[in-house]
């Protein structure tokens, strides 16, 4: 496989008055084309900022970012517009759900960004929500509402899928629904899937686990034999 991603010599810092906060503190690593990545760490370790900087949500203070062979941190803002329309799906906590448009259409609405035709009872189907279709945001559950923000993200079939905490919303029997739909794009479509979490268990699952402490790459592991996410024992 090829390397994607890599992070060379990454800082990112905060700072808020005389407070300075290093939340990436010269963090390398590369990540190849439909690997299945997990990101582990304690809260604060900085692991939904090193997601923010690969997603093109926020901009490195030194170092570089590369994707695909292009210099992400280089990029403008209409670059960065392009490349997160173009490269990336984001699956975060917070669902980011238009409440006036039905599940069905928040998933059509990647139609908008992507040049193929999107069924959106297909992929709604994936998360085994096609029967809440005609539903609004207000009239779903908070793990149903996880679940359409998902299939919004998998509908426009980006290069990365990038998770932060994808299946905190969600009890354990559609958590695993979600997860093996997510390592299923990563092995029969070659998308390149990274998620933050904190359980530990899904890194039996991944193809690298990368574990984040204060800002710091505290080790990096390659699984030769990662597990099927329904044979993990939640």
């Amino acid at each position: 496989m090829s390397t994607i991603i890599e992070f060379k010599n990454v800082d990112k810092i905060y700072k808020t008055g005389d407070h300075i906060l290093k939340a990436m503190d010269n963090v390398n690593f590369t990540i190849d084309e439909g690997e299945f990545v997990v990101i582990l760490g304690p809260s604060g370790a900085g692991k939904s900022t090193l997601l923010n900087l690969l997603g093109g949500l926020d901009t490195v203070t030194s170092g570089q970012i590369i994707v695909n062979g292009n210099h992400v941190e280089e990029f403008d803002d209409n670059e960065l517009t392009d490349y997160r329309a173009n490269n990336v799906g984001f699956i975060f906590q917070f669902y980011n759900l238009i409440p006036n448009l039905t599940a069905l259409e928040n998933v059509e609405l990647m139609s908008d960004i992507v040049d193929f035709n999107i069924n959106g009872l297909d992929v709604l189907e994936s998360v085994d929500l096609k029967s809440h279709a005609d539903q609004f945001p207000a009239q779903l559950s908070g793990g149903e509402q996880q679940r359409v923000s998902i299939a919004r993200a998998v509908a426009k079939q980006p290069t990365m899928l990038l998770c932060d905490e994808p299946t905190g919303a969600l009890d354990s029997k559609t958590g695993v629904l979600i997860l093996n739909l997510l390592q299923d794009m990563s092995n029969s479509k070659g998308t390149t899937v990274v998620i933050v979490t904190h359980n530990a268990i899904l890194a039996e699952a991944a193809d690298k686990v990368i574990r984040i402490k204060n800002g710091q790459i505290e080790s990096i592991v390659i699984n030769e034999n990662p597990k099927k996410i329904t044979d993990l024992e939640w």
